[in-house]
């Protein structure tokens, strides 16, 4: 993959070659020694003038990209500082925004995932007191619910002797009045 200053410098060779090939057909019949000795420094700075002049534009341009790299893997603080006014220029005011924009976008959520803790917190606070409150309920009920059996085996045992009681009042009345009629 061809680097953009490469890019630049080729476009300002080949348009320097054409002009020197346009300038050597039309001057052809009248060139000399001399002209040739122009001819080759010309060429050699054409060539430097084309990848100076590459590096120029690219050097933004590879700021900014190390800039977005920084940014791409969660240094949200870089901003990319330039004073040009052309397309450079407004690429690098919208890279600001967005790297602002994701700064605050990561502040909020910081801000909101410390609120989620909390009430997180503050929840499983209250579902272990909800727990233990189930517990102590729980054991509340099974002790009323032994002594209710004990109650009601109680109360069986009770209505046995009553049954008991009865059965046995049953017989003396019966012999009571076997006994009056007896004695009449």
């Amino acid at each position: 993959m061809v680097s953009f200053s490469l890019k630049v410098a080729y476009s300002i060779i080949i348009t320097g070659l054409f002009i020197i090939v346009v300038f050597i057909a039309s001057t052809y019949q009248i060139l000399d020694y001399n002209f040739y000795i122009v001819l080759i420094p010309l060429t050699a700075f054409l060539f430097l003038f084309g990848f100076a002049t590459g590096q120029k534009f690219a050097l933004p341009v590879k700021e900014l990209l190390k800039d977005v790299d920084y940014l791409s893997k969660g240094n949200l603080k870089v901003r990319f500082q330039t004073k040009d006014k052309d397309e450079l220029g407004q690429l690098a005011r919208v890279f600001n925004k967005v790297a602002e924009s994701f700064e605050q976008s990561r502040s909020e959520i910081e801000s909101l995932d410390a609120k989620v803790k909390l009430r997180t917190a503050t929840l499983e606070g209250i579902i272990n007191v909800l727990e233990q409150k189930i517990k102590n309920r729980t054991l509340e009920f099974q002790r009323t619910t032994e002594d209710l059996e004990k109650t009601q085996a109680q109360l069986k045992q009770k209505d046995e002797e009553i049954t008991d009681l009865r059965g046995q009042i049953d017989k003396l009345s019966l012999k009571g009045s076997k006994r009056k009629k007896i004695k009449r």
